[in-house]
């Protein structure tokens, strides 16, 4: 089953901040994590570490409705990743080895079905 992990944090300036030995901490929690999946007969399907808030834009009903900045959020996405595991319970236990301050959340994604022409 495929889930979407999404990371956030409250500090967008927090990776600028980190010492040198913070940021090698996190690569090697996340290499840890690639490692973990693996070993549970999982797969990383994609990952990959977002822009800070204020290169984004939102768009809404197909027009620009702001571009960052978001003062409004409190959190902002800092990564993701799309999984393929068998269950929610085993994503999120393999989520204690992304050891920055993320707020993670585990989304399972749903498969639509979709008829070619």
């Amino acid at each position: 089953m495929r889930f979407l992990v999404l990371l956030s944090e409250e500090d967008p300036s927090a990776w600028h901040d980190a010492t040198a030995a913070q940021r090698q901490a996190v690569l090697d929690g996340h290499a840890a994590f690639d490692r973990a999946v693996r070993d549970r007969g999982g797969a990383v399907v994609a990952g990959e570490a977002l822009a800070a808030p204020g290169h984004g834009a939102r768009v809404r009903g197909g027009r620009m409705v702001t571009e960052g900045p978001f003062a409004e959020s409190v959190e902002h996405l800092t990564g993701f990743y799309v999984l393929d595991l068998p269950t929610a319970a085993d994503v999120a236990d393999l989520c204690r080895l992304l050891t920055w301050d993320y707020v993670v959340e585990v989304l399972p994604a749903i498969a639509i079905e979709k008829e070619l022409p």
